[in-house]
């Protein structure tokens, strides 16, 4: 039997703890099989992003069809896509794909280097979370998008309706820079899914979004609902952060092998 396939569009994180590196890492510890449309190259690390480098339109869209077209996929997850120009084209390309996907909308990296232009905002509000089946925007995000600011679990609602204006099928509000418990909140609109974990004590964190939205694709692609998936997908990045390790001299990555080990 063939592994259930997962395809990410997302940008090169050259010290391998987020974006493409991190989601195919987290595909091959939940079992699928992982693929990749590369959007753009940084120069990262543990301190911070040196540079990036958008790839062409052309050259993603060329990536994404080889893919599609002869191996076929079973869900989508979409990660930076640095410019309005590739997040038109990414959105086309997933809305024309009968496959979920999973929008992790990238504005900033976990350092605060912004990886997204601001004139491509507007085109993440109109024409990508309209073709996601879940969006997982974290609270930086969430400002960014909707321009309302998160200070308590009570806000999470606003935010989360605010984003489904927008026309994802499903939005994960994540919660993890609130204080106390980390929680998400999962919700379609009606039904409301609150996902709680411990926080760990643990600043090595590099590549949480990421992984979460890689692990809730994963999830999809297997034929579990989108609450089930999400759920997984919680369980799974919380022991990565609980055994997220040092690397350099600044913020480590999740360990995406921690089953693995166990």
């Amino acid at each position: 039997m063939s592994l259930p396939r997962v395809l990410t569009v997302a940008g090169s994180d050259s010290g391998g703890g987020a974006g493409v590196q991190a989601d195919l890492k987290t595909m091959l510890a939940l079992g699928v099989h992982g693929m990749s449309v590369i959007t753009a190259v940084t120069a990262q690390n543990s301190l911070g992003v040196q540079g990036a480098w958008e790839l062409p339109v052309q050259a993603v869209r060329a990536q994404y069809r080889s893919v599609v077209d002869d191996i076929g996929v079973q869900a989508v997850k979409t990660g930076m896509l640095a410019s309005a120009e590739l997040v038109e084209a990414v959105a086309e390309l997933i809305s024309g794909t009968d496959a979920p996907a999973v929008v992790d909308p990238v504005g900033v990296s976990k350092h605060g280097d912004p990886l997204l232009a601001a004139s491509a905002l507007d085109s993440v509000r109109t024409k990508l979370l309209p073709a996601a089946t879940v969006a997982t925007p974290n609270l930086d995000e969430v400002a960014q998008l909707t321009n309302i600011r998160v200070e308590s679990e009570d806000d999470l609602r606003r935010a989360a309706a605010a984003v489904l204006e927008y026309g994802p099928r499903w939005v994960l509000i994540k919660g993890g820079h609130l204080a106390g418990d980390a929680v998400d909140l999962l919700t379609d609109g009606s039904a409301e899914h609150w996902l709680r974990a411990p926080r760990h004590d643990n600043r090595h964190t590099h590549g949480t979004g990421c992984t979460l939205a890689s692990a809730i694709a994963s999830g999809l692609a297997k034929g579990l609902s989108v609450p089930e998936a999400a759920r997984e997908a919680k369980e799974y990045v919380t022991g990565a952060i609980a055994a997220g390790f040092a690397l350099g001299a600044g913020i480590g990555p999740v360990d995406h092998g921690w089953r693995l080990r166990e």
